[in-house]
């Protein structure tokens, strides 16, 4: 990598997921993209357990880049089944709602590949080891953004009593492309996600634990942690194996003060904040990613519709972004910290009240089908379709 020869017109922070998307979304629009991605060690992505659930709409937009994953990195869900810490029960159906899949488990190792590539082979995208000058900034970096915290932009954040522990495991019996979460009395929250493609036998963990249990769980022994993970799972799938290794993180609401903005001393220069830079959320809902992509799908999206004469920078094409994307991040966040809240009190009566409330909402036709959608990001503005167009 090497510095950008032209002045880009848009300087990307960060080459993740979100980062590379967002730079091919705008590298089609025909402006020039300076991509910070720093030197990373070959082997850095070896033993990645990641796994995301993706939306259809997220599918579309990766599908309109031809970075879609092949089959056995991108497993479609038919069903999800979600028990309470009772008799609880909720089951969503693909056929029910008349399409192929609720969404789909993708391997991030796979995914990340495939971004790598395509931005190789995008001339108007340069990958740079440092940060320039450029008339917009955008943030990608994650969580712990040191732009972000160098633009003095508050991340106000509130941190959950749980860690997620994930990590990847073989199950005596096929997942059958079912996605499997388990609400338990201790208020923790076990998700099974198929991976391997519809026959496959391995499922992706997402264990989001009470914060004082990490340690003994992250340490363990492999044999003792997969029999933790059996009885936490009633054995639905039979005897489990640890296929990988365990990777830990601390779960947090959060957002930042503000999405757009001016660069401090520097006139005509702007910036903006998409994916984790600007948010997070709980995983139990698997919309983390999903919501990061439709920043960049609306960020792109605002770019390209803007008034020729307009520059990047222009504050009112930004605003246009923060407003549409700070509304869904909101109703999404809501959606997610209530569960969390509901599911993490353990009094008996509001657990019986929570359990039977999950079994008639099984049964409550149109709103569950609606719920459905809005979970696909089928029934919202997640991701503007408008901008999946293919080269």
């Amino acid at each position: 990598m090497v510095l950008m020869a032209l002045t880009p017109d848009i300087c990307i922070r960060g080459a993740g997921i979100v980062g590379r998307v967002l730079a091919l979304l705008l590298a089609r629009e025909r402006l020039r993209v300076g991509l910070v991605a720093p030197a990373r060690d070959p082997a850095s992505g070896h033993g990645d357990v990641r796994a995301y659930a993706l939306s259809p709409a997220a599918k579309a937009l990766l599908e309109s880049l031809r970075c879609w994953p092949e089959e056995r990195f991108a497993t479609p869900v038919r069903e999800m089944q979600v028990h309470g810490d009772q008799q609880g029960h909720l089951r969503f159906a693909a056929e029910a709602q008349g399409v192929d899949a609720l969404n789909w488990i993708v391997d991030v190792p796979a995914l990340e590949t495939k971004l790598a590539e395509a931005v190789r082979y995008q001339g108007a995208i340069e990958e740079l080891t440092s940060p320039v000058s450029a008339p917009l900034t955008v943030v990608c970096e994650g969580r712990a953004s040191q732009t972000r915290a160098a633009l003095g932009v508050e991340f106000s954040s509130t941190a959950y009593p749980q860690h997620a522990i994930a990590t990847r495991i073989d199950c005596e019996y096929a997942h059958g492309q079912v996605a499997r979460q388990w609400f338990t009395p201790m208020g923790e929250i076990l998700a099974f996600l198929p991976l391997g493609g519809p026959q496959g036998k391995q499922v992706a963990v997402v264990w989001s634990v009470r914060t004082e249990r990490v340690a003994e769980l992250m340490n363990c022994e492999p044999g003792f942690f997969a029999a933790q993970l059996a009885d936490a799972s009633h054995g639905a799938l039979g005897a489990v194996a640890m296929a990988s290794e365990r990777a830990s993180w601390p779960l947090m609401l959060a957002h930042a003060q503000k999405w757009v903005g001016t660069m401090p001393g520097r006139p005509g220069e702007s910036f903006a904040l998409t994916g984790d830079a600007a948010h997070a959320i709980h995983p139990l809902a698997g919309q983390g990613l999903n919501v990061g992509l439709g920043d960049a799908a609306e960020l792109a999206q605002v770019l390209a519709r803007r008034q020729a004469w307009r520059s990047p920078a222009d504050m009112r094409v930004l605003r246009q972004y923060e407003r549409a994307r700070q509304a869904e991040w909101l109703r999404m966040s809501v959606a997610t910290d209530a569960m969390q809240q509901l599911f993490s009190r353990p009094e008996g009566t509001l657990a019986s009240l929570r359990n039977w409330g999950m079994t008639m909402f099984d049964h409550s036709g149109p709103l569950k089908s609606a719920i459905a959608r809005l979970a696909m990001g089928t029934a919202s503005a997640q991701m503007p379709r408008t901008s999946f167009k293919s080269d």
